[in-house]
């Protein structure tokens, strides 16, 4: 029998900024192939060092310096006052995640003893504020560039960019683009996501260069290693949701999944009970236990859907069951879009600068 689940894997997804506190989400993956986000506080890594080093003195080297597996955790005070000098309160945030995550890394690789134990399981665990529906008011999440080197010290700051991800529109849509011109993305066209915003308002591109600002519910993934012409797609049709608790299959055409699992709604139903698809695998879940998944809607990429054996999620076939006789299929939600002062506000001084030279280059009004 399988012992309990623990996480063998932590990435670092995004940092989320409010006025008054940044926290950074992780992408973790369990033991069972489940994954989840886990968005936690500075404050919060410096007490599970803390506790760690209680639970475990020996891996901590505390009894005897040559016995130390336990990281240190990173961040001196001259360090980090180093970075929130030259960086600001941002810059020293995206440095954090990063010295977090290898961090996070290094406590998986300490062995079992302390990779497995309640300690560090708890401490990944979903909590309340990772299951929340929505961001708090006013959030600004911010994605690290990939496999860029942190900034030293000195010298002049690189402005690095997220390379553009390619998703697939789900069904036509039309809008005005950033001139104001019409704006047509046709089902199964590819859009390439330049910037997601909270809201779940993306700026997106199309083939021909335009860009336009689209709801985010209408996009899914296109498969790694495929283009604008790759048939298959990775990810699932349907909304994702999150599971509030973790459940229990009784019954042949149900899912069992753990508190957290991000799974996708492919039919809903007036009975209480929802077609989805999770881990490659279709089946039903009580509707009460299921709510929007906020975050992992805006952080999802195809690097969070692959299986820790490196395999990937395989499409599950849809069937009815007697639990859902007048399921209808969920179609895709349209946020409520924010002012264009909303969208300026979260951009940095830069981009404001190049809106401010384009006049027609509008945020979703």
């Amino acid at each position: 029998m399988a012992g309990p689940r623990h996480p063998v894997s932590v990435s670092g997804a995004a940092m989320v900024q409010t006025d008054r506190l940044q926290t950074f989400t992780f992408s973790v993956c369990w033991s069972d192939d489940s994954d989840t986000f886990a968005r936690r506080s500075w404050e919060e890594f410096r007490r599970l060092h803390k506790t760690l080093k209680e639970t475990f003195p020996v891996e901590a080297g505390l009894l005897r310096r040559s016995d130390r597996i336990l990281p240190k955790l990173p961040g001196q005070a001259s360090t980090d006052a180093s970075l929130l000098v030259h960086w600001g309160r941002t810059g020293r945030g995206l440095a954090r995640l990063q010295l977090l995550e290898t961090y996070s890394r290094a406590l998986l690789a300490a062995g079992e003893r302390v990779a497995q134990s309640p300690v560090l399981t708890g401490f990944f665990a979903p909590q309340p504020m990772d299951l929340e529906p929505a961001l708090p008011a006013g959030s600004l999440v911010i994605l690290p560039a990939p496999q860029e080197p942190l900034p030293g010290p000195t010298g002049s700051p690189a402005i690095c960019s997220l390379e553009a991800q390619s998703l697939r529109c789900l069904q036509p849509f039309s809008t005005q683009d950033t001139w104001g011109q019409p704006f047509h993305a046709r089902a199964q066209e590819a859009l390439d996501v330049l910037l997601r915003h909270p809201s779940g308002w993306w700026l997106v591109a199309n083939e021909d260069q335009q860009t336009a600002w689209f709801p985010a519910p209408y996009l899914e993934e296109v498969a790694l290693g495929q283009g604008r012409d790759g048939e298959r797609s990775l990810g699932s049709s349907g909304s994702q949701f999150c599971a509030s608790h973790a459940y229990e299959s009784s019954q042949a055409d149900e899912l069992s999944v753990p508190a957290g699992a991000r799974v996708h709604v492919l039919e809903t139903s007036d009975r209480g009970w929802w077609l989805c698809r999770f881990r490659g695998r279709t089946g039903l879940l009580p509707a009460a236990m299921l709510q929007p998944d906020g975050l992992g809607t805006l952080l999802s990429g195809p690097w969070l859907h692959l299986r820790v054996d490196g395999g990937e999620d395989r499409e599950g076939e849809a069937q009815s069951s007697p639990k859902s006789p007048q399921a209808t299929t969920l179609p895709p939600t349209v946020p409520a879009r924010p002012s264009r002062s909303a969208i300026q506000s979260c951009c940095c001084t830069i981009t404001r600068k190049a809106l401010g030279q384009d006049p027609g280059c509008h945020g979703p009004p």
